[in-house]
């Protein structure tokens, strides 16, 4: 009885590494970048961009090298602005529509219900700023 269930766990550990998520690489995902300081009131929205390459989880559809885009951001930030110590976060979505419905949700968050701006956003441009696409294949 021990031998068949040592079988059992067995053959249930090798399916469950078997069906581990698979990195697919799309092509292409729609994001935008949003920065803010703890040490003063300016918002900083980037475009919506199409970035062709980026790396997504086959299971949970999720973006792979999150952290390298907002690294983009943030080095954006204190290279091209001199501004340190900047949050920068990075939202993607799979189609343009879905990211300008995320946007938007940001901004409701930053703008009061009478349409009266709380904080200064500033948006900043593709010409201005881009993210480039990180390569999460594992022959790196």
């Amino acid at each position: 009885m021990k031998k068949i269930k040592y079988i059992l766990f067995a053959l249930l550990l090798t399916a469950a590494t078997g069906a581990s998520a698979k990195r697919i690489q799309p092509a292409h995902v729609y994001m935008f970048g949003f920065s803010a300081s703890f040490q003063d009131s300016i918002i900083y929205i980037t475009d919506i961009q199409d970035v062709r390459g980026a790396w997504m989880d086959s299971k949970t559809k999720f973006l792979e090298g999150r952290d390298h885009y907002s690294y983009q951001l943030k080095e954006y930030f204190a290279d091209s602005l001199q501004l340190q110590q900047r949050v920068c976060m990075t939202f993607f979505a799979t189609s343009k529509k879905k990211a300008e419905r995320k946007k938007e949700k940001l901004l409701s968050k930053y703008i009061d219900k009478k349409k009266k701006l709380i904080y200064d956003i500033r948006r900043v441009s593709i010409q201005d700023f881009k993210f480039e696409p990180v390569n999460m294949s594992p022959e790196q």
